[in-house]
């Protein structure tokens, strides 16, 4: 009890002291563990002296635990005496081995000074040896300096004497290696300009580089003279080595040489093709190349080797001969532009282009400096099947007769530095060859459609999917070859105006071929007539297309997407043959659009039709006496003649439409989108309705219902589960009807249950629809304008911003529904009239 006491009564500063010997217990304990309970960092005095006398009883103990704790603390307290006193003796052998650490320190300090002054004196006394030495290097690079120097003003001066005087004798020879020498020497002096005596030389070298330019024109011009007929029998050694001479001088001289060579040589040709001869006109421009030709192959024979070969002179000769024959051509065809045939123009940039590739695998083209080089692109891999292989086919090339035995290879090569060096000068009257186009194709869709009505649609071909009327085919080959033709021709503008009149007439084959020959319906919907008003045609038939001109549409509809897919294709390869800067200018989306249409009318046509047939049978049904039912028997005969209709022309449809599956989905979606809401709303017009009636009408929704379903596989040996959004579409709609009839079906009395049930069933928000389930319950006006107060008071809150105005329909407003409301105006004018 006293050490619980003497715990208490510690205070704050017992607690720290704990605390903080707790944090030591705590940090020492993994380095020096020990067993006993007072060295453990959670130490309970209390808990201990617990430990140590549990009962009342041992408390006897007391002495003897006192005693032992005492001798504990001697023992501690000797140990600690001793520690202190030993680190006592610690600190003072410290402080003994730090000084004899600074003595050794300061011993080192100073033979490492010891060592710097021996090593500057070593320096001194090294740079006293080579102090001589570099003297001497200096020395030496001087003198060796000034004797290349002497060297060279000695080479120069006599060089230079050497120069003039076989300038004077002509030894052009001797002076073309004398004087590149010279030149080099000469540059060795370009610091000692300021010399008089370096100077002077340098003038007299300019002088002789001068002298030798004039000699060797005036040498040459003796030679070749510009104006003369008779031309040298061979080359001249002297010139051969003029011409050495002339790399080394100013290369203003080497150009004036070749230029009067080539106008030299060229001269002659001038002359043969003046403007005013016949043999300069496009039908014998085979004459022309023949011409130059020969002169090539004169001028190897004569003077190929008196220039050096890397004037490439005979290259320069032909470029030189394009480039003339282009301005000769351009003029010539400017001047008599009314004489341009297509035929005549073909043939003439056929044999252009034949010679441009002709140079190209003769020469490189290395000499081209005025901007003509026109490098094609090589056309990466395509998978475009519009076009085959182009490099190996007929139509590549530009067929004028087919006797044209001599007809050479394509000539356009990708990489070609010379295409378009001369042909460039055609594509100014190009136009010619587009509007021979033009013409062409215009006749080509007149004899398509000639065609049509001689030979009538297609042969149904059911086997195959359907036919695909031929001459879109015809069309589309025409078009390649067109493309292929003007891409050889040019790839500008051109190749734009092209794509203009392939543009137009596939906007007049879709109209004029397509749309042109699809079924008229005999149903007008062109205004109100009194005529139309006066008559009743809720029940009149429809006449139904036959076999024959559903396969039409079928066909024209298949061949609508064969002209859209390949248009698209032909879109992607002329932009692959236009110049990239006019890629953009090249869209055909407008003609694609127009295929599309067709698609669209001709898939609207088959529903009509498929629709049209069915309306009879659901004006039967709303004309039925529902009320008179008395039991539920099979399906009505309405809904067998529905039936029956979708199994005639369904099967149609979908075996001349199995190459384009997509669109015979698109048919039976549009259909269930139209006969769906149809059917709905002549179910609002059977009324009144009897319960077993309703029984009946939801027995045959359900037959329709499953009918819908089938209609993509009816008839069919093959049976394919139905696309999942027609399915999601009929399911939405009958199921609708089916709520309908159920809704018809349940009592109305309480009247809050019937409402309550309508809008669970329904979801629907619209008086007016309730209002019709009304009608067909045969509800008297008293009875049904209780239930509609009661209806808007049951109705859910809408949404904030939404008035309750519109109902949850299966679908917007369909055309069916539209001509129903048309029919309700006709019988109110009927009754004011």
């Amino acid at each position: 009890e006293t050490l619980r006491t003497a715990e208490l009564n510690t205070g704050s500063e017992g607690e720290l002291e704990l605390t903080q010997k707790n944090h030591f217990l705590y940090f020492i304990d993994p380095v020096f563990p020990s067993q006993d309970p007072l060295d453990r960092a959670d130490f309970n005095a209390v808990e201990y002296i617990n430990t140590l006398f549990p009962t009342e009883q041992s408390l006897a103990n007391i002495d003897e635990v006192v005693n032992k704790i005492r001798l504990k603390i001697r023992r501690l307290d000797d140990n600690i005496r001793t520690v202190v006193r030993g680190q006592t003796n610690v600190g003072q052998d410290g402080r003994q081995a730090l000084e004899e650490a600074q003595k050794a320190i300061q011993q080192l300090f100073g033979k490492i000074k010891d060592i710097k002054d021996k090593a500057e004196k070593s320096e001194q006394m090294v740079k006293e040896i080579t102090r001589d030495i570099k003297q001497l290097d200096h020395a030496k690079r001087h003198l060796t300096t000034s004797i290349t120097t002497l060297n060279h003003l000695h080479m120069l001066a006599g060089g230079v004497d050497s120069l003039e005087a076989m300038t004077r004798r002509r030894q052009y020879g001797e002076v073309a290696n004398l004087l590149q020498g010279v030149v080099n020497v000469l540059e060795h002096f370009s610091k000692y300009m300021g010399i008089p005596q370096i100077r002077q030389l340098s003038e007299r070298v300019k002088a002789a580089q001068n002298e030798l330019g004039q000699q060797i024109l005036a040498d040459f011009e003796e030679a070749f003279p510009s104006q003369g007929t008779k031309r040298p029998g061979g080359p001249s050694n002297v010139l051969r080595d003029a011409c050495l001479v002339a790399n080394v001088l100013d290369p203003r001289i080497k150009q004036e040489i070749i230029k009067k060579f080539i106008k030299q040589h060229l001269s002659e040709y001038l002359v043969l093709f003046q403007e005013n001869q016949d043999v300069a006109w496009l039908d014998k421009i085979d004459r022309r190349y023949a011409w130059i030709k020969r002169q090539l192959v004169d001028y190897e024979e004569k003077y190929g080797r008196m220039f050096p070969q890397e004037w490439c002179m005979t290259e320069r000769i032909a470029v030189e001969f394009c480039h003339v024959t282009r301005t000769e051509l351009a003029k010539i065809m400017r001047t008599r532009a009314k004489e341009i045939e297509v035929k005549l123009l073909l043939f003439a940039i056929q044999r252009t282009t034949n010679f441009e590739g002709l140079l190209a695998k003769r020469f490189s083209g290395c000499t081209l400096t005025d901007g003509t080089v026109k490098k094609t692109e090589v056309p990466p891999p395509s998978t475009n099947p519009f076009l085959e292989d182009e490099t190996g086919t007929e139509t590549d090339e530009i067929v004028i007769e087919k006797s044209d035995t001599d007809r050479p290879k394509k000539p356009k090569v990708p990489d070609n530095p010379f295409h378009g060096i001369v042909s460039k000068c055609f594509e100014p009257h190009l136009y010619v060859y587009i509007e021979s186009q033009d013409k062409n194709l215009g006749e080509l869709i007149d004899r398509f459609v000639a065609d049509f009505k001689a030979q009538g649609p297609p042969k149904p071909n059911v086997d195959e999917g359907g036919a695909v009327l031929p001459s879109c085919a015809d069309l589309f080959v025409y078009y390649k070859k067109c493309m292929v033709q003007c891409s050889q021709l040019s790839t500008g503008e051109p190749m734009i105006a092209l794509t203009t009149i392939f543009q137009k007439y596939l906007r007049e084959y879709a109209w004029k071929i397509l749309s042109g020959n699809l079924p008229k319906t005999t149903s007008s919907s062109g205004g109100l007539t009194i005529t139309s008003l006066l008559k009743e045609k809720e029940g009149s038939e429809v006449a139904k297309f036959t076999f024959e001109e559903l396969c039409l549409i079928c066909s024209i509809l298949s061949t609508a997407e064969y002209c859209l897919a390949t248009t698209q294709q032909l879109e992607e390869k002329l932009k692959e043959k236009v110049d990239a800067s006019l890629m953009e200018r090249i869209n055909l989306t407008g003609e694609m659009d127009t295929f599309s249409i067709v698609i669209s009318n001709s898939i609207q046509l088959l529903v009509q039709d498929l629709d049209a047939a069915c309306d009879p049978a659901l004006t039967a049904m709303s004309k039925m006496q529902w009320q008179n039912v008395e039991h539920v028997g099979d399906q009505s005969p309405y809904v067998t003649s529905v039936i029956l209709h979708i199994k005639q022309n369904v099967p149609i449809i979908r075996d001349n439409l199995a190459s384009t599956r997509k669109y015979f989905t698109q048919f039976c979606i549009k259909f269930a989108n139209s006969f769906i809401p149809k059917f709905i709303n002549h179910l609002f017009k059977c009324k009144p309705i009897s319960m077993v009636g309703a029984e009946q009408l939801l027995l045959d929704t359900h037959s329709l219902k499953m009918v819908l379903l089938d209609l993509p596989s009816i008839g069919s040996q093959v049976v394919r589960k139905a696309p999942a959004s027609y399915t999601k579409i009929v399911v939405k709609g009958m199921t609708r009807a089916e709520m309908i009839l159920k809704v018809v079906m349940a009592p109305h009395e309480p009247p809050v249950v019937f409402v309550d049930n309508y809008i669970k069933l329904l979801a629907d928000c619209s008086t007016d629809t309730f209002q019709k389930i009304l009608d067909m319950k045969g509800l008297k006006r008293s009875e049904q304008s209780s239930m509609l107060d009661l209806f808007r008071q049951r109705l859910p809150a809408p949404p904030s911003g939404v008035e309750n105005t519109s109902s949850l329909s299966l679908s917007a407003p369909t055309p069916e529904q539209e001509s129903s409301r048309i029919r309700k105006l006709e019988k109110l004018i009927k009754k004011r009239l």
